[in-house]
């Protein structure tokens, strides 16, 4: 099969990697995959070693919007399938599957965030949509009214995923200046509206005093200046510390104890099954989809949007836990994530449904 996947922009976001991942996968799997970006470069650029990548312009815009040539381009490709990942990419699916009508054009949702309207307009009139979630695909069925024969749910890859060993990084924790006893709260996420890191460390700063902790926020983004200086404010330089982007945050799961998660626009959180996957418990606000990333009031927590204390009072619950009970807990959300988010399936659902959809055009 020829295989084209759009995406707007290689920022430093889950979806991106999600592409990358898939475009090397399926070319690894024998077909002829291409990954189309609107503008070259971005912080995951480096992570494209292998890959048949283009951009449409030869500069970047700094426009998420702006395709000239996109059409044209998708119809050179002359492609069996087109997979649109992210939220501009999908705004042009529908006039990408009338410039192609012999190509399967494959929607993607794959966020919680209100949907714009040329969003809706292509689910409409793409060949099939792939939902992330169970929860996502609900949302397409109850909310937008589409026919649930027409959706799929696939769930995100792993792409960091279990390193094998459940030692801890001791290391880099003492880079940190954590000690043997600091419990490090976790959050690896682009510093971008809807993450909401700022509430993260609010919530933080409340925990009582007794409690030797840390709040490592991983990832780079345009409100991390605003979240700084909210740190700075409150005095908490020693305990909040911005890492910054990680092209591999792997290290960093290994050196953690809780993955904590506020965000408000996730449909499945790559962060929380990639750190379920290295055996860290969860705990998150409630939001679409979240609660497919874990095993529920186990290996992790849901708490309602807005409740900073029972937020801290499931911090507290993990981070005093006794060790035997951590272990036992870290086993199964490494069990979970390797079941439900096993990248070789992952993969295989993917050709499953391109195979099954060219040959009904057939």
């Amino acid at each position: 099969m020829k295989i084209l996947v759009v995406q707007d922009y290689l920022r430093s976001g889950g979806t991106e990697r999600q592409s990358i991942h898939l475009t090397r996968a399926f070319a690894g799997a024998g077909h002829s995959a291409t990954l189309l970006t609107f503008r070259p470069g971005g912080a995951l650029a480096g992570a494209l070693g292998g890959v048949n990548h283009r951009s449409l312009l030869a500069f970047d815009s700094h426009l998420d919007w702006f395709a000239p040539g996109l059409l044209r381009a998708a119809g050179a490709a002359a492609p069996d399938i087109v997979l649109c990942m992210g939220r501009m990419a999908n705004c042009y699916a529908g006039f990408i599957q009338g410039r192609c009508p012999d190509a399967a054009v494959v929607g993607t949702m794959r966020t919680g965030r209100p949907l714009p309207w040329l969003f809706r307009r292509s689910l409409r009139r793409v060949r099939h949509i792939v939902a992330n979630s169970r929860a996502a695909g609900r949302t397409l069925v109850d909310t937008l009214r589409l026919p649930a024969a027409d959706i799929t749910v696939i769930h995100n890859s792993l792409v960091f995923g279990e390193t094998g060993a459940a030692t801890r990084n001791e290391e880099l924790r003492a880079r940190w200046g954590a000690g043997p006893k600091t419990t490090i709260l976790l959050c690896v996420a682009m510093f971008r509206p809807g993450k909401n890191q700022h509430e993260l460390i609010d919530i933080a700063a409340g925990l009582p005093p007794d409690l030797d902790w840390q709040l490592w926020l991983a990832g780079d983004g345009v409100t991390r200046t605003a979240c700084e200086h909210a740190a700075s404010v409150r005095r908490l330089g020693r305990r909040v510390k911005f890492l910054g982007l990680q092209q591999d945050p792997s290290p960093l799961y290994a050196a953690a104890d809780i993955a904590v998660h506020a965000s408000s626009t996730e449909s499945l959180s790559n962060f929380v099954i990639e750190a379920q996957a290295h055996g860290l418990p969860a705990v998150v606000y409630n939001v679409q989809g979240i609660d497919e990333c874990f095993l529920p009031g186990d290996t992790g927590i849901v708490i309602s949007r807005g409740d900073r204390d029972g937020f801290r009072q499931a911090m507290l619950r993990f981070a005093r836990a006794p060790q035997a009970g951590r272990e036992t807990r870290a086993a199964r959300a490494r069990a979970y994530a390797a079941a439900t988010f096993d990248p070789q399936k992952h993969v295989r659902d993917y050709l499953d449904l391109f195979s099954r959809l060219v040959r009904r055009d057939v």
